[in-house]
Protein backbone atom coordinates (compact mmCIF):
# COMPACT_ATOMS: atom_id res chain seq x y z
CA UNK A 1 0.00 0.00 0.00
CA UNK A 2 2.73 2.20 0.52
CA UNK A 3 4.11 1.86 -3.15
CA UNK A 4 0.48 3.26 -3.99
CA UNK A 5 1.10 5.99 -1.49
CA UNK A 6 4.21 7.38 -2.60
CA UNK A 7 3.17 7.36 -6.13
CA UNK A 8 0.41 8.87 -5.67
CA UNK A 9 2.51 11.48 -3.71
CA UNK A 10 4.85 11.67 -6.19
CA UNK A 11 2.25 12.91 -8.59
CA UNK A 12 0.88 15.48 -6.51
CA UNK A 13 4.12 16.77 -5.89
CA UNK A 14 6.46 16.49 -9.01
CA UNK A 15 9.15 14.67 -7.10
CA UNK A 16 9.82 10.47 -7.68
CA UNK A 17 9.47 8.23 -5.05
CA UNK A 18 12.07 7.31 -3.11
CA UNK A 19 13.12 3.82 -5.02
CA UNK A 20 12.95 0.66 -2.34
CA UNK A 21 16.47 -0.43 -1.75
CA UNK A 22 17.97 2.59 -2.14
CA UNK A 23 20.94 2.58 0.73
CA UNK A 24 21.53 6.32 1.14
CA UNK A 25 20.15 8.67 3.81
CA UNK A 26 18.97 11.77 2.20
CA UNK A 27 19.20 15.44 3.60
CA UNK A 28 16.06 17.08 5.05
CA UNK A 29 14.49 18.32 2.19
CA UNK A 30 16.49 16.79 -0.44
CA UNK A 31 14.34 15.34 -3.08
CA UNK A 32 14.47 12.47 -5.65
CA UNK A 33 14.61 14.08 -9.05
CA UNK A 34 15.01 10.41 -11.24
CA UNK A 35 16.68 6.92 -10.75
CA UNK A 36 18.08 4.16 -12.32
CA UNK A 37 18.94 0.29 -11.61
CA UNK A 38 22.18 -1.65 -12.14
CA UNK A 39 22.80 -5.64 -11.98
CA UNK A 40 21.72 -7.05 -8.67
CA UNK A 41 19.06 -4.27 -7.77
CA UNK A 42 21.44 -1.27 -7.42
CA UNK A 43 20.43 2.17 -7.58
CA UNK A 44 21.73 5.65 -8.78
CA UNK A 45 19.41 8.70 -7.55
CA UNK A 46 19.40 12.24 -9.23
CA UNK A 47 18.61 14.49 -6.49
CA UNK A 48 18.49 18.69 -6.29
CA UNK A 49 21.51 17.82 -4.47
CA UNK A 50 23.76 15.66 -6.59
CA UNK A 51 24.19 12.23 -7.96
CA UNK A 52 24.08 9.19 -5.52
CA UNK A 53 25.90 5.83 -6.73
CA UNK A 54 25.92 2.78 -5.52
CA UNK A 55 28.09 1.00 -2.74
CA UNK A 56 31.17 -0.20 -4.93
CA UNK A 57 31.90 -3.43 -4.26
CA UNK A 58 34.20 -2.83 -1.42
CA UNK A 59 30.86 -2.37 0.87
CA UNK A 60 31.17 1.04 1.08
CA UNK A 61 28.32 3.37 1.78
CA UNK A 62 26.16 4.93 -1.09
CA UNK A 63 27.89 7.88 -1.80
CA UNK A 64 26.43 11.40 -3.52
CA UNK A 65 28.41 13.71 -5.37
CA UNK A 66 27.35 17.36 -5.59
CA UNK A 67 26.28 18.73 -8.99
CA UNK A 68 29.18 21.16 -9.16
CA UNK A 69 31.54 18.16 -8.50
CA UNK A 70 30.48 16.41 -11.06
CA UNK A 71 33.77 16.95 -13.87
CA UNK A 72 32.24 14.88 -16.34
CA UNK A 73 29.40 12.36 -16.83
CA UNK A 74 29.23 10.29 -19.66
CA UNK A 75 26.03 7.85 -20.97
CA UNK A 76 27.32 4.96 -23.33
CA UNK A 77 27.35 1.08 -24.04
CA UNK A 78 24.35 0.86 -21.18
CA UNK A 79 26.43 2.97 -18.37
CA UNK A 80 27.12 5.98 -16.63
CA UNK A 81 30.66 7.36 -16.06
CA UNK A 82 30.94 9.83 -13.49
CA UNK A 83 34.33 11.75 -13.41
CA UNK A 84 34.36 13.56 -9.82
CA UNK A 85 36.29 16.41 -8.48
CA UNK A 86 38.01 16.66 -5.45
CA UNK A 87 38.74 19.91 -3.89
CA UNK A 88 42.18 19.99 -3.52
CA UNK A 89 43.21 23.10 -2.19
CA UNK A 90 41.49 26.78 -1.90
CA UNK A 91 43.61 29.07 -3.25
CA UNK A 92 43.45 33.20 -2.60
CA UNK A 93 40.69 34.79 -4.19
CA UNK A 94 38.31 32.52 -3.45
CA UNK A 95 39.64 29.97 -6.17
CA UNK A 96 39.51 26.15 -5.78
CA UNK A 97 41.65 24.33 -7.02
CA UNK A 98 40.32 20.48 -8.41
CA UNK A 99 42.24 16.92 -8.67
CA UNK A 100 39.95 14.65 -10.58
CA UNK A 101 39.51 11.22 -8.91
CA UNK A 102 39.48 8.47 -11.22
CA UNK A 103 36.26 7.48 -13.45
CA UNK A 104 33.34 5.25 -12.00
CA UNK A 105 31.82 2.94 -14.14
CA UNK A 106 28.24 2.39 -13.25
CA UNK A 107 25.89 0.18 -15.51
CA UNK A 108 23.00 0.58 -15.43
CA UNK A 109 20.29 -2.24 -16.59
CA UNK A 110 17.21 0.16 -16.00
CA UNK A 111 18.31 3.99 -16.49
CA UNK A 112 15.09 5.77 -16.52
CA UNK A 113 15.46 9.21 -17.25
CA UNK A 114 18.84 9.36 -15.12
CA UNK A 115 21.07 9.68 -18.39
CA UNK A 116 19.05 13.09 -19.34
CA UNK A 117 18.63 14.46 -15.87
CA UNK A 118 22.33 13.66 -15.16
CA UNK A 119 23.18 15.99 -17.80
CA UNK A 120 20.25 18.61 -17.49
CA UNK A 121 22.20 19.14 -14.03
CA UNK A 122 25.65 18.84 -14.71
CA UNK A 123 25.25 21.31 -17.49
CA UNK A 124 23.16 23.99 -15.04
CA UNK A 125 25.92 23.82 -12.36
CA UNK A 126 28.22 25.56 -15.19
CA UNK A 127 27.88 28.88 -15.45
CA UNK A 128 31.39 29.61 -17.40
CA UNK A 129 34.38 27.51 -18.72
CA UNK A 130 36.86 28.65 -20.29
CA UNK A 131 40.94 26.88 -21.19
CA UNK A 132 43.67 28.83 -20.79
CA UNK A 133 47.53 28.29 -21.07
CA UNK A 134 49.67 28.76 -18.00
CA UNK A 135 53.26 28.32 -18.44
CA UNK A 136 53.75 25.11 -19.56
CA UNK A 137 50.42 23.77 -19.88
CA UNK A 138 46.88 24.51 -19.22
CA UNK A 139 44.14 25.36 -16.87
CA UNK A 140 40.36 24.70 -16.83
CA UNK A 141 38.71 28.12 -15.06
CA UNK A 142 34.62 26.93 -14.51
CA UNK A 143 32.70 29.11 -12.74
CA UNK A 144 30.13 26.61 -11.02
CA UNK A 145 26.38 27.43 -8.67
CA UNK A 146 27.19 26.00 -5.57
CA UNK A 147 24.07 25.28 -3.17
CA UNK A 148 24.67 27.38 -0.30
CA UNK A 149 27.92 29.40 -1.87
CA UNK A 150 26.67 30.83 -5.07
CA UNK A 151 29.01 31.04 -8.15
CA UNK A 152 32.47 29.63 -6.81
CA UNK A 153 35.68 29.67 -9.72
CA UNK A 154 37.12 25.93 -9.98
CA UNK A 155 40.21 25.91 -11.24
CA UNK A 156 41.44 21.91 -12.55
CA UNK A 157 45.20 21.71 -14.12
CA UNK A 158 45.73 19.77 -17.19
CA UNK A 159 47.82 17.00 -16.42
CA UNK A 160 52.10 17.97 -16.00
CA UNK A 161 51.03 21.24 -15.89
CA UNK A 162 53.34 23.14 -12.84
CA UNK A 163 50.97 23.39 -9.92
CA UNK A 164 52.52 26.95 -8.70
CA UNK A 165 51.64 28.26 -12.02
CA UNK A 166 48.42 27.63 -11.76
CA UNK A 167 48.23 28.99 -8.50
CA UNK A 168 49.53 32.40 -9.18
CA UNK A 169 47.35 32.92 -12.36
CA UNK A 170 44.24 31.53 -9.71
CA UNK A 171 44.30 33.66 -7.78
CA UNK A 172 45.19 36.95 -9.43
CA UNK A 173 41.57 35.45 -11.72
CA UNK A 174 39.50 35.07 -8.43
CA UNK A 175 40.84 38.42 -7.17
CA UNK A 176 39.65 40.12 -10.61
CA UNK A 177 36.64 38.53 -9.85
CA UNK A 178 35.70 39.19 -6.65
CA UNK A 179 36.62 42.91 -7.30
CA UNK A 180 34.15 42.67 -10.30
CA UNK A 181 31.39 41.49 -8.14
CA UNK A 182 31.85 44.26 -5.29
CA UNK A 183 31.88 46.70 -8.01
CA UNK A 184 28.79 45.29 -9.04
CA UNK A 185 26.93 45.04 -5.37
CA UNK A 186 28.07 48.48 -4.65
CA UNK A 187 26.28 49.65 -8.12
CA UNK A 188 23.17 47.87 -7.19
CA UNK A 189 23.04 49.54 -3.74
CA UNK A 190 23.92 52.87 -5.14
CA UNK A 191 20.97 52.57 -7.43
CA UNK A 192 18.99 51.08 -5.05
CA UNK A 193 19.21 54.56 -2.95
CA UNK A 194 19.12 56.40 -5.73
Amino acid sequence: MSGVLDRLGAMLTGREPMPEGFTGTLDEGERVIADGRGPRGSIVLATDLGLWLPPAASGEAAVRIAWHLVTKATWAGGALEVIEAQEAEELDGGVVLLADLPPRRVPLTDPGKLPETVHRRVTAAVKDSQHHEVADGGAWFVQRRAPGAGIVLHVRPDPGTDLDAVRSVAAGVGERLQAGREAERSRTIGEARG
